[in-house]
């Protein structure tokens, strides 16, 4: 699952719902935005590994720590905390690594 920033109604509290539960809190994840505008949660690749060709990137979040799958689907405050961070930092983030949010 990927959310288009270029659409303007691509970024909706609904997708970025969609976007977290779509991934497993069994491995380490990290959301991570390309610079043609693509948002997608990176299993496995996270940290500061391969990051040529992002715009930005979140902080990583640890296996297990519930910050994807169904539960974090299901937190009202944590998408919109998800939504607030891509629509403050898409299309310029003020810095391409981001774990104040």
């Amino acid at each position: 699952m990927q959310i288009d920033l270029n659409q303007p109604d691509a970024l909706t509290l609904e997708a970025v719902r969609q976007l977290l539960a779509s991934a497993s809190d069994n491995a380490h994840t990290q959301l991570r935005v390309t610079k043609s505008g693509i948002a997608y949660i990176s299993s496995g690749v996270v940290g500061g590994v391969e990051i040529e060709g992002l715009l930005f990137r979140l902080e990583t979040w640890a296996a297990g720590s519930g910050y994807v799958g169904n539960v974090a689907a299901n937190d009202e405050v944590w998408v919109m905390q998800i939504f607030n961070a891509l629509k403050q930092n898409w299309p310029k983030p003020a810095f391409d690594y981001i774990d104040i949010y």
